[in-house]
């Protein structure tokens, strides 16, 4: 009995192989063919698709979704000093104070280099006497001019007198206000000989030493402020948009530090050779812990947003010199402009694209906006 149903089985197996997948066959053997309106309609159907794939161009795309980026922008720089300026003597002198190491605190107006006043207070005591003369000589002429005038109105004195005294008060007013002119200027000499800081901060050199001649212009000392201390970087082009004066900042110092400040500066004009653009940072410093001239890594917070993260090799330019990528959507390429937010090791940071897109990774140069693609989709890199 078993026999019987497994030969059945086969015999049914081996009729269902031959009505389905050589029913072509059968016909020819049997003496039928096909109908002619069905084997007419398959080889249309066959030519066109075999027609269309050939127009086609093969692309390789990979599918991208937009990811969140850092809200931030990252550049290297170093700590600068607030202010610096290298005091330098006004008048000629030799020093009779002693001189200030190097590293010591001071404040705004610290004597910093005394000079020899030589015969300077001797000139202010004579420029104050000639004032005092020339006050007297203009309270006398105001005096005869008021008799001249008395005299003038009864008829005892010419308009010749009266002329007279008036033109001696305003030379009397003419040499007081040259004498106050010349006691200011006596004034002003003397008081150079005091040399003083003109901010609080630190010397950076030594003040001048005792005996030292000074002339105009040589150097006292030099003076720097670093509280508040300011951190300098410099940021591409790409990313200076995202940088606002007033935004908060952050560093970390070579030595591990970190410290916290805002943005007090962001240059409207390039580095000429660079092309990068200089953000100051100012950060309080009280203890002076920070000195000028360390290396820093800067980042300054910046709205946050979406963007693509691909390979730098995906970018290319349109007929209008548009920097983008080439996109294969509905079966046809198509062009899309983007923004480089990043250039990273794993690829470049993209803005301007959707939510979703798949990018021509391999062919996009051979492609141009409306050229149907045949599209293998590769999976992105982990």
């Amino acid at each position: 009995m078993r026999p019987i149903s497994l030969l059945t089985a086969a015999l049914v197996i081996a009729t269902l192989y031959a009505l389905v997948f050589e029913r072509d066959r059968l016909l020819a053997f049997a003496g039928a063919e096909p109908p002619a309106e069905a084997t007419a309609e398959t080889d249309t159907v066959a030519e066109r698709e075999a027609e269309e794939a050939g127009r086609r161009v093969a692309v390789i795309a990979q599918r991208s979704e937009a990811q969140p980026i850092e809200s931030a922008v990252r550049m290297r720089g170093r700590t600068e000093a607030a202010r610096e300026v290298s005091v330098m003597a006004e008048t000629s002198g030799r020093v009779i104070s002693e001189p200030i190491a190097r590293g010591a605190a001071i404040e705004a107006g610290d004597v910093l280099c005394e000079l020899d006043p030589g015969t300077r207070p001797a000139a202010v005591a004579e420029a104050r006497a000639r004032i005092a003369e020339a006050e007297a000589r203009l309270a006398e002429a105001r005096i005869n001019d008021r008799a001249a005038r008395t005299l003038s109105e009864g008829g005892f004195a010419s308009d010749t007198r009266v002329a007279g005294a008036e033109a001696s008060v305003r030379s009397a007013l003419a040499a007081v206000e040259a004498a106050q002119a010349g006691l200011a200027a006596a004034e002003t000499e003397l008081a150079r000989v005091t040399i003083a800081a003109p901010f609080a901060g630190v010397l950076e050199s030594d003040t001048a030493e005792l005996g030292t001649l000074l002339q105009p212009g040589a150097p006292c000392a030099s003076v720097i402020q670093l509280d508040p201390i300011r951190l300098v970087g410099f940021v591409p082009e790409t990313d200076v948009a995202r940088v606002a004066v007033g935004a908060e900042a952050g560093a970390r110092l070579a030595t591990g530090e970190t410290v916290r400040g805002r943005v007090i500066f962001v240059s409207r004009a390039s580095d000429e050779e660079t092309r990068t653009f200089r953000v100051e940072v100012e950060v309080p410093n009280p203890e002076l812990a920070l000195r000028d001239g360390q290396t820093a890594e800067i980042v300054v917070a910046s709205d946050g947003g979406t963007a693509h993260l691909l390979p730098a090799s995906v970018l290319t330019l349109d007929d209008a010199g548009r920097l983008g990528v080439r996109v294969a959507g509905d079966g046809t390429a198509r062009f899309l402009p983007v923004t480089v937010l990043r250039d990273t090791v794993d690829g470049v940071w993209l803005s301007g694209l959707p939510e979703t897109v798949e990018v021509i990774v391999v062919g996009q140069e051979y492609v141009t906006d409306g050229v149907p693609v045949a599209v293998t989709l590769r999976e992105p890199a982990p």
